[in-house]
């Protein structure tokens, strides 16, 4: 795993390793920050199920003023430190570690306002996609032209629309496929 443009252009990440973790492909992770494109540059990037943390870090080489990581697994949150350590990534981070709706449940009652939320749980759990888009859909920690994205598995079919959100573009790459949800309002 490397990260792909930016300030940390071509710096290697430490892998999964032992741990059961399926790390976005670095060819996805491309495909993402092209379409995000300048609107990273000075953003609050939430990067839920960190996992190895590459989306997060790709964000802040490519310009996010801050990113927050939030990893349930003391193991991989272990592992997103010291992929962020390896970078010299210090005062742009901040690694949450609790599970998925606990770690945005603190955000939002810090009444934080994410640019962009990106989230990627085992493929095979939709019940997590679920919780987590309704609570996006729910809470106000998405800005007004904030964007939710996550990564799923090709077959699997996410809603296209919650109650304030709504599916507004489905990019599919091999088997892995990325839905960008927004705020209807402010579509």
């Amino acid at each position: 795993m490397r990260v792909i443009a930016g300030k940390f252009r071509s710096r290697r990440l430490k892998g999964p390793g032992m741990l059961r973790l399926r790390p976005t492909s670095d060819r996805l992770r491309e495909t993402l920050f092209d379409i995000l494109g300048p609107a990273v540059r000075d953003s609050l990037f939430v990067d839920v199920y960190a996992g190895t943390g590459a989306v997060g870090i790709e964000a802040i080489s490519r310009g996010a003023r801050e990113v927050i990581f939030i990893e349930a697994h003391a193991a991989s949150a272990r592992l997103v430190r010291e992929n962020l350590a390896a970078v010299g990534v210090r005062e742009e981070a901040d690694v949450i570690e609790a599970s998925a709706l606990r770690g945005l449940e603190k955000l939002a009652a810090r009444r934080r306002m994410a640019d962009f939320v990106f989230l990627d749980p085992p493929y095979e759990n939709e019940e997590e996609y679920l919780l987590v888009l309704e609570f996006l859909d729910e809470s106000h920690l998405l800005a007004p032209r904030g964007l939710a994205i996550a990564e799923h598995s090709r077959k699997m079919e996410l809603p296209e629309r919650f109650s304030r959100l709504e599916r507004t573009r489905l990019v599919e790459q091999g088997d892995a496929a990325l839905s960008f949800y927004r705020l209807a309002a402010a579509a």
